[in-house]
């Protein structure tokens, strides 16, 4: 498999968990102002232009709750992903469903310069606005877990964690949201988080 990401964008939560999995996967990065990799068009890969985007024997996977999915199902002996059917189950789909409609796409403020999070003053207001009941209601419900479904590790903690970290990236306060702090914290000391973050390096910049 082959991941197409851009540093700290939500392709981070994709190969994160692909860490986690044990699975051979290789890397391609995007940049996302010119939309190529390797002087390459990347919209021959994704025509839709953002990731991330994994190549499979299957063809190309697009869409970063989609992409978990996959990825955990692959995966039977980590318990990324519960049994179908189950109430743990469709409670993992309830949550990466609201990470993706409620946060993913609630970060991405239309009042921005060049970039995908906000880089203005007005857009960021206009996000912290959007996102904090949103994270508050996250935390509220974390509590003292570690994790978010069942308290263990699963395909939804990724994707949470792009979220926090893209608290941290726009220097929005983790007050009232202490259970995420903490969560983000814990997520960090994961060796395969420090791997994958040590392989991204610095976040493709909020300026352009």
């Amino acid at each position: 498999m082959k991941l197409f990401y851009a540093s700290g964008a939500s392709s981070l939560a994709v190969h994160i968990l692909l860490e986690e999995s044990g699975l051979d996967y290789s890397l391609e990065k995007v940049n996302l102002d010119t939309k190529k990799y390797k002087d390459q068009e990347y919209g021959l890969i994704n025509p839709k232009a953002y990731v991330p985007a994994l190549k499979t024997n299957y063809g190309v996977m697009t869409e970063c709750a989609v992409i978990l999915e996959y990825i955990a199902h692959l995966v039977t002996d980590k318990s990324f992903i519960e049994t179908y059917g189950t109430q743990l189950f469709w409670e993992q789909k309830v949550w990466l469903n609201y990470i993706a409609t409620e946060l993913h796409k609630n970060f991405i403020s239309p009042f921005r310069v060049g970039n995908w999070l906000p880089n203005t003053e007005e857009s960021k207001n206009l996000v912290y606005k959007r996102v904090f009941p949103r994270l508050k209601y996250i935390n509220d419900y974390l509590g003292s877990n570690h994790f978010l479904v069942n308290n263990q590790f699963s395909l939804v903690d990724p994707y949470l964690f792009v979220m926090t970290n893209w608290v941290r990236r726009l220097e929005f306060s983790f007050i009232n949201l202490e259970n995420l702090e903490r969560f983000d914290m814990e997520m960090r000391k994961r060796e395969a988080v420090k791997r994958v973050l040590k392989r991204e390096g610095k976040a493709h910049s909020l300026d352009s």
